[in-house]
């Protein structure tokens, strides 16, 4: 699976721990989701392309850099409305995509329900954005939803990931990159990634 790129750092293995626990408070995961996403979003961008501008500083005129990729987030709902703020406060003209999936309890697979794209989209790369990576099914979805609209250049960020479905997603789309902070053990009968940390969702929203 060279698609996938797990990221490692202390300060994130130090946060996902808390995150996972339990006894972690619905406040305190909220912002242990967008710390996370903050990190996690460096190296997503690590390969976003730069234009030379000129600029004149306090002291001369020199020459600088600035993004030249339009980006366009794609925060699959409602989980990933907890990671949308990370990513503005580093690249706060960021246009959103917003995707809709919703989980059918009885099949375990996510029902699309809804989407609204920035007029441009097709021109921007995209970085879809969701906690959790379990069975995949979502995650191919939501790619093969873009794909077909004629966005090209898709990346996918998940703070957690099932070994299942990043297999499974990257037999289908190999060229798209998974950028993950932990890969797991499986998926238990009911879908759920184990160890997790739960529905994301719930604790991110309070309703579980």
């Amino acid at each position: 699976m060279n698609n996938v790129k797990l990221i490692k750092h202390p300060l994130i293995e130090h946060k996902l721990t808390i995150l996972r626990d339990v006894k972690t408070q619905p406040f305190q995961f909220r912002m242990l989701i967008d710390e996370i996403s903050y990190l996690m979003m460096f190296e997503a961008t690590r390969d976003l392309a730069l234009r030379e501008v000129d600029i004149t500083t306090p002291v001369t005129k020199t020459k600088g850099h600035k993004l030249a990729t339009k980006v366009m987030i794609c925060p699959i709902l409602r989980a990933a409305l907890g990671m949308l703020d990370s990513v503005f406060k580093l690249m706060p003209d960021a246009s959103v995509g917003f995707l809709g999936f919703q989980r059918n309890e009885e099949t375990a697979k996510a029902e699309f329900f809804y989407a609204k794209l920035p007029s441009d989209y097709a021109n921007r790369t995209a970085i879809i954005i969701d906690p959790m990576f379990a069975t995949g099914g979502t995650a191919i979805d939501a790619v093969k939803f873009l794909k077909d609209k004629g966005v090209r250049d898709i990346k996918f960020i998940s703070i957690i990931a099932a070994p299942e479905g990043l297999k499974r997603f990257s037999e289908v789309y190999p060229d798209v990159a998974v950028y993950t902070a932990a890969i797991d053990e499986c998926l238990n009968d009911k879908n759920y990634i184990v160890p997790g940390l739960g529905d994301a969702g719930d604790r991110v929203f309070n309703t579980n």
